[in-house]
Formats: structure tokens, C-alpha cells, sequence
């Protein structure tokens, strides 16, 4: 079975502030032209992305650098959408999470720096939010600085608490690109 984390990319989608808006314009139609196509208009981070560690790190690799096994895994989902404030270590639960990718279903809250960090020491493969940001600009350099690629904006996660997963979300292949939208998906 396969579940959809993907939000559908529109003109109605709602940004991160400062964000450029995105447009989706017909480019040709079947009456007129004897095909359809759009163009499409919008920020790397538009939607159901991922951020690669160009986007706040010096240096760092852009999405079309980093290995396509870091957009694929098991993956666990930690539901931390009944609590305040920052996401802190004490909600994740005491479990091996070396190699995998950790999915928070947040309720929009954004991760605490103490936690990026203890991510990055459990050797996790990647890591993603139901928010538009995962956290602070700390938090994404300390997971970025990692080459921890992190997914924001996925939607259905509540869907998956407590159950076993293969995630999946491979990037456009953007050149020198700080990010990229993804089309997430899970095989259960």
C-alpha cells in the first residue's frame, strides 16, 4: 500500500513568509496549440520539499550533490502533535534510530536545537516535519552541517504513528540547487 505525504503544488498553497508566491500559468492548450503544458513559477522550497545543506551552510552540498540514498529509507514516525513549544529530546522515544529517517507529525511545531543535536549523534539518515519549517535557523544548520536532508511541509503523517514504513521522496535534480520539491510518498 502506498500513502501519499505529498501536499498538491497550487496557486492557493500557502508559502513561508517572504517566500515567492507560486504560479501556474497554461502555456498551451489542446484547442489552440494541439497539446497542454504549464508553466510553472515558484521558490525551491514551495511545497513538500527538502532543504539541502547549500541552504544554510557555506560550502554545502546542493540537492543535486547529495547521494540518492539519503532520499530513501525505513523511516519511523514520532507524534509529538499533543504538545507546546519547541520539540525536545524527552518526546522522542528511546529507540534505535541510527540509519532511518525520523518523521515528525508535529502539529506545526518546530524542533529544539538540544534535539537537532541529538539526531545528528544518533546517526540519523534524514529527518521531516508536517510544519513548513522544521525548526530555527540553528536547528537547520546543526542537521545540515550533518548532510541530514530535511523534508517539511508532508501532510498524512498521522496516518502512520506506530506502524513499520519505507520512505520515500527523491528531488528534482536542481543544479546547485539549496532544495527542491519532493513528491513524498510511503510503502507500507
Amino acid at each position: 500500500m502506498i500513502v501519499d505525504l505529498t501536499k498538491t503544488l497550487s496557486e492557493e498553497l500557502e508559502v513561508y513568509p517572504g517566500d515567492p508566491e507560486i504560479k501556474i500559468k497554461e502555456w498551451t492548450s489542446l484547442e489552440k496549440d494541439g497539446y497542454y503544458m504549464n508553466l510553472l513559477c515558484f521558490g525551491e522550497h514551495s511545497g513538500t520539499h527538502v532543504d539541502a545543506p547549500a541552504h544554510f551552510i557555506k560550502g554545502g552540498k546542493a540537492v543535486d550533490g547529495l547521494p540518492l540514498e539519503k532520499f530513501f529509507g525505513r523511516a519511523i514516525v514520532v507524534d509529538v502533535s499533543d504538545g507546546q513549544g519547541e520539540v525536545t529530546i524527552k518526546e522522542v522515544p528511546k529507540t534505535d534510530l541510527e540509519g532511518k529517517i525520523v518523521l515528525f507529525y508535529s502539529g506545526g511545531r518546530e524542533l529544539s536545537v538540544e534535539l537537532a543535536e541529538f539526531l545528528v549523534n544518533a546517526g540519523v539518515k534524514a529527518v521531516g516535519t508536517d510544519g513548513m519549517s522544521i525548526g530555527n535557523e540553528e536547528v537547520h544548520r546543526v542537521l545540515l552541517s550533518a548532510e541530514i536532508p530535511i523534508f517539511e511541509n508532508l501532510t498524512n503523517l498521522e496516518k502512520l504513528v506506530g506502524k513499520n514504513f519505507t520512505f520515500i521522496a527523491f528531488p528534482l535534480k536542481i543544479k546547485n540547487g539549496s532544495g527542491s520539491p519532493v513528491r513524498a510518498v510511503v510503502l507500507l
